[in-house]
């Protein structure tokens, strides 16, 4: 997968759709955003990762300090800033490397460079182009397989330790498979997990791009088959904050 080409197709994708919608409609996914919020925020994020990597920052708030105010003056000007962050994201990363240091949230200090914001945004893209979608038109296509599957592996990688760890166990195992694309994960309850084919306490199956949007709370568990314990499926489904 070419991260930058994949977060390249989604928010395009995100912004031909934004081009169209109206932008006082509710984003479901998203409660108590509209779609303006929606544009707002996508345009944030990729504003914050450019100024970011660009900045070559040892800290969050040195780039908060720089962000600029929310555009006020017209939908249609809000989208174009919003559009022109993620070129600006797109130029940072494509002549940046991987190993050059600067701030994330990740908890491992080799985390803590130009690649994490590289293959990080590329779940970031995906799923909020699917919330728009699913605002403006009432349905989302699905996240490309082998993107959701790389994007579950990261998400298990760098997401959950936050949430799930020898504090914060898990009741059981859960052995996470992906159906249409290479993508096995067994997650132990303290939250270490190998990318391998093992039973679990629970199993929970289904698309790449369903287990993804059902991590992030897209879509409902009913999406998905779960195998075994349901309770403990549930349970790291329900322990992940994305926020």
């Amino acid at each position: 997968m070419d991260p930058l080409a994949a977060i390249r197709r989604d928010s395009d994708l995100f912004y031909a759709t934004a081009d169209s919608a109206d932008p006082t409609r509710a984003v479901p996914s998203c409660p108590g955003w509209n779609i303006a919020d929606l544009v707002w925020h996508l345009g944030e994020v990729h504003w914050f990762w450019g100024t970011d990597v660009e900045m070559r920052a040892t800290n969050s708030d040195d780039v908060e300090k720089a962000k600029p105010p929310r555009p006020d003056s017209g939908y249609a000007d809000l989208v174009a800033w919003a559009r022109a962050q993620a070129d600006r994201m797109l130029g940072l990363l494509e002549a940046t490397a991987d190993d050059v240091p600067v701030w994330t949230w990740a908890l491992q200090d080799e985390q803590h460079n130009v690649g994490f914001i590289r293959r990080h945004q590329v779940q970031e893209a995906a799923v909020h182009r699917w919330d728009m979608q699913v605002a403006a038109t009432g349905i989302g296509d699905p996240i490309d397989a082998e993107v959701a599957s790389d994007s579950i592996d990261e998400f298990f990688g760098i997401t959950l330790p936050w949430c799930v760890n020898e504090k914060k166990p898990l009741p059981g195992s859960v052995h996470v498979h992906c159906t249409d694309v290479d993508g096995e994960w067994l997650i132990h309850p303290d939250g270490k997990v190998e990318p391998i084919h093992a039973k679990g306490d629970a199993a929970i199956r289904g698309t790449a791009s369903d287990i993804l949007l059902a991590l992030f709370k897209r879509v409902p568990v009913d999406n998905l088959e779960l195998i075994g314990d349901a309770g403990v499926a549930m349970q790291l489904i329900n322990a992940v904050d994305t926020e």
